[in-house]
C-alpha cells in the first residue's frame, strides 16, 4: 500500500487571527510546543503562515546591525545603545502576526502520494504544508511527521 497525504496528516490545525500581536503568538507557540501556525483572516480563511523563524527575523532586521570594524570602540557602543533602545521602542509598538507572516499556502490533495508531498517540501524548503480536499484545508503535515515514516519503516 502506498501511502498518500491523509494518511499521514495531523487534521486539526490551530491557526491564530492575523490581528494578534506578535508577543501574543509566541506565547501561543509555547503553549501549544509548536513552532508555527496557519493565520485566518476575520472570516477564518487561511491567507499565510507564521513561524517562531519569522519572529527571530523581524528582530534580527529591526534590531541587530553589523558591527563596522571601522567604528571606534565609543561609537560601538553608542551603536548598541541605540539599537537597544530602538528594540525598546519596538516592543511599545503592537506589530501584529499579518505583519511577519509569510502570505503562502503551499498545499497538496489528500491524495497526494507521501513522495510528492516530500518532494514538494524539500523544493520549497518547507517545514509544514497544508493537506486540502475538495479545495478545503483538512490538515497538515510536517517535517515531524515525515519523520515518523522513515523511523517506523521497519
Amino acid at each position: 500500500m502506498t501511502l498518500v497525504a491523509r494518511d499521514i496528516m495531523t487534521p486539526s490545525i490551530k491557526s491564530v487571527p492575523q490581528h494578534w500581536t506578535m508577543q501574543r503568538f509566541a506565547r501561543f507557540l509555547s503553549e501549544n510546543e509548536i513552532s508555527g501556525s496557519p493565520v485566518a483572516d476575520e472570516d477564518g480563511h487561511l491567507i499565510g503562515i507564521a513561524t517562531l523563524k519569522d519572529i527571530a527575523d523581524f528582530h534580527l532586521n529591526n534590531v541587530s546591525g553589523d558591527h563596522d570594524k571601522r567604528l571606534t570602540d565609543e561609537e560601538a557602543r553608542e551603536a548598541r545603545r541605540l539599537r537597544a533602545f530602538i528594540f525598546e521602542e519596538m516592543l511599545k509598538m503592537p506589530v501584529e502576526v499579518r505583519d511577519i507572516m509569510t502570505p503562502i499556502i503551499f498545499s497538496v490533495d489528500e491524495d497526494a502520494p507521501i513522495k510528492s508531498v516530500a518532494e514538494t517540501m524539500m523544493n520549497e524548503h518547507l517545514h509544514r504544508i497544508f493537506v486540502k480536499k475538495n479545495g478545503v484545508v483538512s490538515g497538515i503535515i510536517t517535517t515531524y511527521d515525515l519523520l515518523k515514516i522513515i523511523v517506523n519503516d521497519k
